[in-house]
């Protein structure tokens, strides 16, 4: 059953339901085959484009859609309850567009933004490196100045959409300092010295392509620089929390779509003369599933209406990623055991679901981390 909203404007609302539609049409019908081939359906970041969902949080100056994050993360958590992939990759691009948008020189948001927002170009967030994941401040990721560019040298590690983006938000050291040593840069794909990796075999997302990216003395151009050099890692924070918070909704859309299949399932399926849903055991089970469910809805729905504010929103955004993702996995478990054995078959979809719900607890932060950014607001 598709989550009854309370949105802000009627705009809103007919927003959520022309993409409730596509999602319902166009994406998920393709998506068991497409993760089972592990292809990537860059068509279907082109249709979101033309909706105009891969700007939709950003100033209508710029080419983006001006909708609060409360619209946009329910937006999301629509498309991600079609296909997980297409909707981890439109918050992946968004994310990728938050340092031109908010730290940019308005130079460089009238330049870039209309063209990366529109959807024809699809962005890429290079921040993880092998041995900085966690610990961002460990990055080795060199750019060195020369005359008007830099000269960006070293790999990223983990990159959603690597070697299909056509851009990278890439975050690189410019002096040795830790912490005020990270700079900010947008890399067009096409210039020279950009290699990468071979597509890591995944548990789940199959259709969504992650490689390692190396960087051989890139030529990028001294005004690709977002903000003061040095002022990369702030940056990467900042935009971790608003990407954490795509994540929550990604994971929350997850946990509804693998529901609904466990809660139809039982409708249909009988046993002993009725159906399963009609045994007290099975049906407090699903009660509590759409509790959890509600419940992560409830805290990205309350971080966003912080952001939406200019309210402190670290905390909360911290708790949305780790209560959804935390949901996600054991609901789409949990979907698998209401389905027995065909749950635990390719022919019904909550295998899949429960496998892409993994990575959920590990990406923008593992849900560690997020106890740990939790517990020091606490304690500050």
């Amino acid at each position: 059953m598709p989550a009854m909203r309370i949105l802000p404007t009627d705009e809103a609302t007919d927003l959520i339901g022309v993409v409730r539609e596509v999602a319902t049409k166009e994406l998920a019908p393709r998506a068991a085959a497409a993760e089972a081939a592990g292809e990537f359906p860059r068509d279907a970041f082109t249709l979101l484009g033309k909706l105009g969902v891969l700007g939709l949080p950003y100033p209508e100056e710029y080419g983006g859609g001006g909708q609060p994050y409360e619209v946009y993360l329910q937006v999301l958590e629509e498309i991600a309850s079609a296909w997980m992939t297409v909707g981890v990759g439109a918050s992946v691009h968004i994310l990728s567009c938050y340092p031109v948008a908010t730290f940019g020189t308005e130079e460089q948001k009238l330049e870039l933004l209309p063209e990366l927002l529109k959807g024809d170009l699809l962005g890429a967030y290079c921040l993880s490196e092998s041995q900085a994941g966690s610990d961002v401040t460990a990055m080795t990721t060199k750019a060195r100045p020369d005359g008007d560019q830099y000269l960006l040298s070293g790999s990223k590690a983990w990159i959603t959409h690597g070697g299909r983006a056509d851009f990278y938000s890439v975050f690189a050291r410019t002096s040795e300092h830790r912490s005020r040593g990270i700079s900010t840069f947008v890399v067009r794909a096409d210039l020279p010295g950009i290699s990468y990796g071979a597509p890591e075999r995944k548990m789940g997302l199959t259709g969504s392509p992650t490689t390692a990216v190396h960087f051989d003395e890139v030529p990028v151009p001294a005004c690709r620089r977002v903000g003061e050099e040095g002022g990369g890692l702030g940056m990467a924070l900042s935009a971790l929390d608003s990407g954490r918070l795509g994540i929550a909704a990604c994971a929350t859309g997850l946990a509804q779509a693998a529901l609904d299949v466990a809660t139809q399932y039982a409708r249909e399926r009988r046993q002993f003369g009725k159906p399963i849903g009609e045994f007290q055991g099975l049906a407090f089970g699903l009660a509590d599933l759409a509790a959890a469910v509600q419940s992560a809805r409830a805290t990205y729905l309350d971080a966003a209406r912080r952001r939406d504010r200019g309210q402190p929103f670290s905390q909360q955004a911290a708790i949305a990623k780790l209560i959804a993702t935390d949901t996600a996995m054991r609901v789409t478990t949990d979907a698998v055991q209401v389905l027995g054995g065909y749950g635990y078959t390719q022919d019904f979809p909550v295998e899949r679901m429960m496998r892409e719900a993994k990575v959920t607890q590990i990406f923008e932060g593992t849900n560690q981390i997020q106890r740990l950014v939790i517990s020091r607001e606490l304690l500050r």
